[in-house]
């Protein structure tokens, strides 16, 4: 597949602060992808506003707070979304297709592998795919926040050049630029620390449930897998242009990594942990610094009931995520040889291999 970019519009920009999409704003955003796409670059579109748009549509007043209530506002409001989609990209000639996808799809590598080819087979008749969560039947992701999640495993997933999240302020600043005359926009991010994540604020719509903290998770997640990250506002014409080109209205978030095997992109982003196992500091060394793999001996403790060929997190004395991996262990096994040595272990049980985790099973989540 040709360098592609993933570009994320969340419900705010889509919709009223009353509820109902607001046409106007999705013929702007149309144009404004139509011109990428005539330049040539192959095009996703992550976009949020289902529940948005049809929560008044079917005879609510306000947003529904209640589950079955968003679910059934997300199912009047996804046809809604589309036809207007549909509606604004056939004056520029240009097709879209609907792919709705929940957590279950990129955990299970299959099917992640199927939807994977349907967007690099919409990609080559030229097609813009256009993606959302499965609002209707997913009920924990709606609780991701904005769809800034999704747009972060889609584009690791395409391994994009770059992801575009589009939101209503121009970038991360030092403070909330609404509330603090003294507060200066970062103009590029290569490493998103503790600091970074504490600048991020809460939801800046009634609308949208995505803060700017959501999209900063989801630099981070995307710039692990390769993924070059623009956050900001795309307002005016020109705007999203400008933005690919590395003169946009917001923050970019750079990364050196490269685009990281499927395989890897699915145990670090897409697969369901059944457990958790926490490491000493030796353990931590080995398995972020010398490569190696996690053996029992740095094991302080274990949860969950997880079995050989199961995807599982790793954390230090501190509760810090430092990776995942596939164990080659029963839960109870782990606990039973947790800080023993190689032939002490031998001793107590019999497994297939001595390391719990092996390295070519391994990735490192740790900043």
């Amino acid at each position: 597949m040709p360098e592609c970019m993933v570009v994320k519009i969340g419900s705010s920009s889509l919709t009223s602060d009353e509820g109902g999409l607001t046409r106007e704003r999705i013929a702007f955003f149309a144009g404004e992808l139509a011109a990428l796409h005539k330049a040539g670059h192959p095009l996703l579109l992550v976009t949020s506003g289902a529940v948005a748009a049809g929560f008044k549509k079917i005879g609510y007043t306000t947003r529904p707070k209640l589950v079955h209530e968003k679910q059934a506002a997300a199912a009047v409001g996804q046809a809604l979304l589309m036809q207007c989609y549909q509606e604004a990209f056939s004056s520029y000639g240009i097709g879209v297709a609907q792919i709705l996808l929940t957590r279950a799809d990129f955990s299970n590598r299959r099917r992640m592998q199927n939807a994977l080819m349907t967007i690099e087979e919409l990609l080559r008749l030229r097609a813009i795919p256009i993606i959302n969560e499965n609002d209707t039947v997913a009920t924990d992701e709606l609780k991701f926040g904005d769809n800034d999640n999704l747009s972060a495993l889609v584009a690791n997933m395409v391994k994009a050049h770059r992801l575009v999240i589009i939101t209503d302020i121009d970038g991360l600043y030092t403070g909330d630029p609404r509330h603090n005359p003294d507060a200066v926009r970062i103009e590029r991010v290569d490493q998103i620390s503790e600091n970074i994540m504490k600048l991020a604020g809460g939801a800046g719509s009634s609308v949208g449930t995505g803060g700017m903290r959501s999209k900063i998770e989801a630099a981070r997640m995307a710039m692990r897998g390769g993924v070059h990250t623009f956050i900001g506002r795309v307002q005016e014409p020109g705007d999203l242009q400008l933005a690919v080109s590395n003169q946009g209205k917001g923050t970019y978030f750079d990364t050196n990594l490269h685009s990281l095997p499927m395989k890897k992109q699915w145990l670090g982003f897409h697969s369901m942990p059944q457990g958790k196992i926490t490491i000493d500091e030796g353990a931590q060394d080995a398995l972020l610094v010398r490569g190696k793999s996690l053996l029992p001996a740095g094991i302080r403790q274990t949860e969950g009931d997880f079995h050989p060929g199961d995807v599982v997190v790793v954390v230090n004395d501190a509760g810090e995520t430092l990776g995942r991996g596939v164990v080659n262990y029963e839960a109870w096994q782990v606990q039973a040889v947790a800080g023993l040595s190689t032939d002490e272990v031998r001793r107590r049980v019999e497994v297939n291999r001595i390391e719990v985790i092996h390295r070519d099973e391994w990735i490192s989540l740790h900043s």
